[in-house]
């Protein structure tokens, strides 16, 4: 089985723009990713989105999605997000995580992407999650699902 990993980290300062990638994001308990415009206490401080995901829509023509495309925080390889239940924690590097939601509407009936291609991955393959341990995620983190959480 492949090592499940962070392919990108994504932010964005204001809401209702485009994510873009960084080098490393910061975790904070409460927060979410310190600097990003979705931070707060609530329950969708991160967001998460499978590489696998986005390459589905990239075969749909969409050859120049970036990372942050779908709003996404974190892209990762090697794990099937969308598959994984509410309530399931993740280590990121030395943070850990805990899945409070699977997929979302998309606003206004339907972003961008979804107009161009008539479909989008965010709304069933997305998942959102709270930190329970804050520090440091970059590209290249292993991922691991905890067991007995």
């Amino acid at each position: 089985m492949a090592l499940a990993k962070v392919v990108s980290v994504n932010i964005s300062v204001k809401k209702g723009q485009p994510k873009h990638a960084v080098d490393e994001i910061h975790l904070a308990l409460g927060v979410g990713i310190v600097g990003d415009a979705h931070a707060g206490n609530w329950h969708r401080q991160i967001s998460l989105l499978a590489e696998e995901s986005v390459d589905s829509m990239r075969a749909l023509g969409l050859k120049t999605l970036k990372p942050g495309a779908f709003a996404e925080n974190i892209n990762t390889e090697g794990i099937e997000l969308k598959s994984l239940p509410v309530g399931t924690q993740l280590t990121l590097g030395d943070c850990l995580l805990a899945i409070t939601q699977i997929g979302k509407e998309c606003h206004n009936d339907g972003c961008a992407i979804q107009k161009a291609t008539g479909r989008c991955v965010m709304p069933t393959e997305g998942i959102f999650a709270i930190v329970l341990r804050g520090g440091t995620v970059r590209k290249g983190d292993a991922i691991t699902v905890v067991e007995n959480a």
